[in-house]
């Protein structure tokens, strides 16, 4: 197992290095940022002012490893619209990201996991029906009209719950319940098929024929091999919820990072674009390497065990 974690944890290191590199890179991405940073009214000499003053004049590499340093020690710069350091941005609208994707991924698979089970019990039955039906509708409504129509009945016709904003809890429960839904089926259905192949093999069959409890049969027995594909595809779908709930926060008025991150790109603050899409990155690499880790405690023959 250590051997397994120490290369597990030298490709996430890898992934970072190339995530912090394509991060930096984005600067250039859009061309000469001085110009970009000078805006449509700026002058060459004002671009070159700001390509001195921020370095962009140095060589590549002498920036990279220059910004590199200092986002170690937790600065990511300064914000060309707010004018305030990029991580107190960061810092103030990353609880209510945090928040709003726990949340839902946390109740999304509340109800997938056990949905899913409940369905591979019979397949092709009543229960199975609805809970395809339940997935197929979560894919295939956009979560974004989904969100509107939960403000205009939820919130507009009986006013149970605020239609936008955060400043109370109740502030989010409908982008919670509605990205949850967007998020669920992929879980529903990945749990039900890993399911249906692991009560259909013999050592379940032999449980079965034990006289054991049915709980502890599917529990104890066939979750631990069916859920290992669900932790890697559980995993992505935190990333997912974390990083691309920019469409959600819109839609709710919440100030998260990923609405940070589409206001930002509207003003062309560079820097605040480079540390979210850096943060959320890290995230996504952290979140996989952990679900490899847990994958592979679940399942020795992962790590090379015979």
């Amino acid at each position: 197992m250590l051997v397994y974690l120490l290369r597990r944890l030298a490709v996430a290191l890898c992934v970072c290095v190339a995530v912090s590199a394509l991060s930096f890179g984005l600067m250039f991405v859009v061309g000469d940022p001085a110009v970009a940073i000078a805006g449509a009214g700026g002058s060459a000499r004002d671009a070159e002012a700001i390509r001195h003053a921020y370095g962009f004049d140095r060589p590549y590499v002498v920036q990279y490893l220059g910004w590199v340093g200092h986002v170690l020690r937790g600065d990511f710069g300064q914000s060309i619209y707010f004018n305030m350091p990029v991580t107190e941005i960061v810092r103030a609208r990353l609880p209510v990201t945090a928040i709003l994707g726990g949340v839902s991924f946390t109740l999304a698979l509340v109800v997938a996991v056990p949905l899913g089970i409940v369905a591979a019990r019979k397949p092709g039955g009543l229960t199975d029906r609805l809970a395809l039906l339940l997935a197929v509708t979560g894919q295939a409504v956009p979560s974004f009209w989904l969100g509107l129509m939960a403000i205009v009945v939820f919130g507009v016709w009986h006013g149970l719950v605020p239609t936008s904003g955060a400043d109370t809890w109740q502030g989010y429960i409908l982008p919670v319940v509605v990205l949850a839904y967007s998020a669920m089926p992929a879980m529903m259905r990945i749990t039900r098929s890993g399911m249906i192949e692991v009560l259909g093999t013999d050592y379940i069959r032999s449980a079965e024929a034990k006289g054991l409890p049915t709980w502890q049969v599917i529990v104890g027995h066939a979750l631990r091999n069916a859920i290992l594909p669900l932790v890697s595809l559980a995993a992505l779908q935190l990333g997912v919820l974390l990083s691309g709930s920019i469409v959600i926060e819109s839609v709710f008025a919440l100030n998260g990072l990923g609405r940070l991150a589409w206001e930002s790109l509207l003003r062309a603050d560079l820097p605040v674009v480079q540390a979210v899409i850096l943060i959320l990155s890290l995230v996504y690499v952290v979140l996989t390497t952990a679900a490899d880790l847990v994958n592979a405690w679940l399942d020795p023959r992962i790590r090379g065990v015979r």
